[in-house]
């Protein structure tokens, strides 16, 4: 069975690269977001990536909301249009977005992560900020491929356990497509919250970023500081990432450096 959930309605928008992106508060994306549907927020390499992925492209295209959450593009579009839209950040949605009983209440939301290692330290924060999470709650995503993302051993965990809220905390391009196959195969209406690597920040999986830095669009600079290139592409020889950032890019651009192609 296939269903499409009802697109948010009310909210400011503005249509860029094709993208009607949500421009109102963090506080109103959050109210939209509760209500059902793919939730994204395409960082640059993803919109970058578009361009080549269609299926990325339709996934982002046909989410239900789309966050601003690119400070490049936010910046940009603002100096060449005038306008002066908000950018809303995946950590800081996932941030407010966790405040919400809604998805505090036991059985109400399921977690997608991306390693054994990363689902312990989230489990544990999580409860330590008063959060029923546990590690049953939580599927370990294996590696994806580039194009289409299915999972069919995911969908048959959401099947099943019906959560009301579905949290994808994956990196490298892939989230948006496997929440768009969620959506269109999970048989009933559930809110799928793309929100990527933030909530690594919060539970130490990833550098910390602080809330001034997410705030002035300086969050990439800390990871790159943080986590200077110390990994060698092969057989080109390019160094020109970090352990955190290499498996997930290269897996987006298909086993290719990025340099190179």
């Amino acid at each position: 069975m296939t269903t499409m959930a009802t697109p948010a309605q009310p909210g400011p928008y503005c249509t860029i690269l094709g993208i009607r992106f949500f421009t109102g508060s963090d506080a109103e994306a959050v109210t939209l977001g509760l209500r059902g549907g793919l939730v994204v927020a395409p960082a640059a390499p993803l919109l970058h990536a578009m361009i080549d992925d269609a299926a990325s492209r339709t996934a982002v295209m046909e989410s239900d909301l789309a966050l601003p959450d690119s400070g490049l593009m936010v910046l940009v579009w603002n100096a060449l249009t005038g306008d002066r839209i908000p950018r809303v950040s995946g950590l800081k949605y996932l941030i407010r977005l966790l405040r919400e009983p809604a998805v505090r209440t036991p059985g109400a939301t399921l977690w997608v992560t991306p390693t054994p290692e990363a689902t312990r330290k989230m489990v544990a924060w999580l409860q330590q900020e008063g959060h029923p999470t546990t590690e049953a709650d939580c599927y370990i995503a294996p590696h994806y491929g580039p194009g289409p993302v299915e999972d069919a051993a995911l969908l048959r965990f959401v099947q099943e356990r019906r959560p009301a809220h579905l949290m994808i905390a994956l990196g490298g391009g892939v989230q948006e497509k496997l929440g768009y196959f969620i959506r269109r195969q999970a048989g009933y209406p559930l809110a799928i919250h793309c929100t990527g690597a933030a909530i690594g920040f919060l539970c130490g999986d990833q550098v910390p970023i602080p809330a001034w830095a997410d705030r002035f669009y300086l969050g990439w600079a800390l990871r790159c500081l943080s986590a200077p290139r110390n990994i060698v592409l092969l057989p080109c020889a390019h160094l020109c990432m970090c352990a955190a950032c290499a498996p997930p890019t290269v897996a987006q651009q298909g086993g290719a450096c990025p340099v190179c192609k």
